[in-house]
């Protein structure tokens, strides 16, 4: 493809670096991204790729705008509240960038829609804010070799991995079954801090970014956590697990109807 003027322009500080060039922004051009969730990590994450020009991104969530959203949630405004978040989303993206198509889904992810969804796409972005959703995101990905950028928060800490299907470990090799409910409490009871979405949500737009254009060295094999109180970063090692159920040598979880379960909505 050849760039417009009005296109050089707009991406010329990517255009400018050796890593990226040209030939990196196409790729950026041609890639299609599909993000789960249109919330605190989904906002920023879709913000900053539609900025970079990603040419197809598809968004997910079943939930309409609300007040108590706002002080994080930053694709919405006070005049889209009830409105669904995809679409407030797609409008703030779309009008950000006219380069960008964005897909805007209000539907809730399940293990029977998840695979069709996603098995055009080539990067996968968990925005989600429930482990079951998160297990189903990491099972279907691994089945279909889609390479997926993981992020969760709560109060002031985040976490970000990515996964590389064959490569490393996935979600299961770190955590191998879903805490049980209640144990962990959600945003909505123990609270987050406005700008830690902006923060892990701008770690995976940078890691999906990486990824595209082929450069630099992804979170694979690692948890990156972030603490905002202690202003502190530390990864850990997550070494893939060959008795994983997903990914591991002999996998006992090989298509999603074989643990068949309620994935709550995002």
């Amino acid at each position: 493809m050849e760039f417009t003027e009005e296109q050089l322009q707009r991406y010329s500080r990517h255009i400018i670096l050796p890593e990226v060039g040209g030939k990196g922004q196409r790729k950026i051009s041609q890639a299609k991204v599909f993000l789960i969730g249109a919330g605190g990590l989904g906002c920023p994450v879709g913000y900053y790729l539609a900025a970079a020009g990603v040419g197809t991104i598809a968004m997910i969530d079943n939930d309409t705008v609300e007040v108590s959203n706002l002080q994080r949630q930053i694709a919405h405004n006070t005049s889209r509240i009830g409105v669904a978040k995809v679409e407030s989303a797609k409008q703030t993206f779309e009008s950000l960038n006219p380069d960008v198509n964005v897909v805007a889904i209000k539907d809730r992810i399940s293990k029977d829609n998840i695979m069709d969804l996603i098995k055009d796409y080539d990067i996968v972005v968990d925005g989600s804010d429930n482990f079951p959703t998160r297990y189903l995101i990491n099972d279907a990905c691994v089945l279909l070799k889609k390479p997926l950028v993981s992020g969760a928060i709560l109060r002031f800490e985040g976490q970000v991995t990515t996964i590389l299907p064959g490569e490393g470990a996935c979600y299961r090799c770190l955590f191998e079954e879903p805490p049980p409910p209640g144990l962990v409490p959600s945003c909505q009871e123990a609270g987050v801090l406005g700008v830690l979405p902006g923060v892990i949500g701008a770690l995976q737009a940078t890691e999906v970014l990486k990824l595209i254009i082929g450069k630099g060295k992804p979170l694979k094999g690692e948890l990156l956590i972030y603490d905002a109180l202690g202003v502190n970063f530390r990864k850990v090692k997550v070494p893939k697990n060959p008795d994983c159920a997903v990914c591991g040598t002999n996998p006992t979880i090989k298509e999603l109807a074989d643990y068949a379960q309620d994935y709550c909505s995002l």
